[in-house]
């Protein structure tokens, strides 16, 4: 497994992808506003870091990391760093990518000097939730926050 920025092909599929894990997985319907977001991964790829675990040319996870001055953080204030999206191929579940990404998160916040990271993520997304505790973060119930009616996002922080 490699992990790298997505060129232009990666970045289609982590679109493709990242759909794929939250239409697929059940955690919001294919009609929502939002699978526009999910999908483009060349957006993500120019106005953030879309990350993408791959072997043998094949997509199998990604994740955007959002630096200051990118569109698409959310809950970050100064100094901190934040990811989004997180999505593993149901097909390579198990075999360390998603702590994979999230560590090159880690590493990426470290290497530009952010004193911490967060995320939010869905309620429904217990595997998500037990992988970063795990790694250390903790719920910052604080920052928790629904961007639409019956959506709850769980925030979560890391001092690093």
């Amino acid at each position: 497994m490699q992990l790298h920025l997505a060129g232009p092909e990666d970045a289609v599929a982590a679109g493709e992808l990242t759909r794929e894990v939250y239409v697929g997985g059940g955690f919001i319907p294919a009609e929502d506003d939002y699978v526009r977001q999910l999908l483009d991964g060349p957006a993500r790829a120019n106005e953030a870091e879309l990350w993408v675990a791959t072997d043998a040319g094949a997509v199998l996870g990604c994740v955007t990391f959002c630096p200051e001055g990118s569109a698409w953080r959310e809950l970050a204030g100064p100094g901190d760093g934040e990811f989004r999206m997180l999505a593993v191929s149901p097909h390579a579940r198990g075999r360390g990518v998603g702590e994979a990404l999230v560590r090159q998160c880690l590493e990426r916040a470290r290497e530009l000097g952010f004193g911490s990271v967060v995320l939010c993520s869905m309620d429904q997304m217990a595997d998500a939730h037990r992988l970063y505790t795990r790694l250390g973060f903790e719920r910052a119930p604080e920052q928790d926050w629904s961007p639409a009616r019956d959506v709850c996002l769980r925030a979560f922080r890391m001092k690093l």
